[in-house]
């Protein structure tokens, strides 16, 4: 180990979700509050409209921890919220861009 990397901290492990929804004004901002509330940071978020503009799909890159478990069962109750898929970070949405953030 060098100087740099003895006092960097250890890097949490992260999660994407993928996230299909009903797509209309607000909803998005119910998704994203749900972890807000909570005081869930999320680290990263894409959405885009889906087939006819009818459904989004919403990626969250979010930190692991004990309760990204529950957190998901909260977000598929939502009204709008059609499906909910869990990936690893390594999830070809976000990779392109963490790359192009590092310095």
């Amino acid at each position: 180990m060098n100087a740099n990397t003895q006092n960097e901290p250890a890097a949490l492990a992260r999660a994407v979700l993928e996230i299909d929804v009903n797509n209309h004004p607000g909803v998005m901002s119910h998704v994203v509050g749900l972890f807000s509330r909570r005081a869930y940071n999320v680290e990263g978020i894409l959405c885009l409209p889906v087939g006819d503009g009818q459904q989004s799909r919403i990626w969250l890159l979010v930190n692991e921890d004990a309760r990204l478990t529950q957190m998901i069962k909260q977000v598929e109750k939502l009204e709008d919220v059609l499906a909910v898929r869990r990936h690893h970070a390594e999830h070809e949405v976000f990779a392109d861009l963490e790359q192009f953030f590092r310095t």
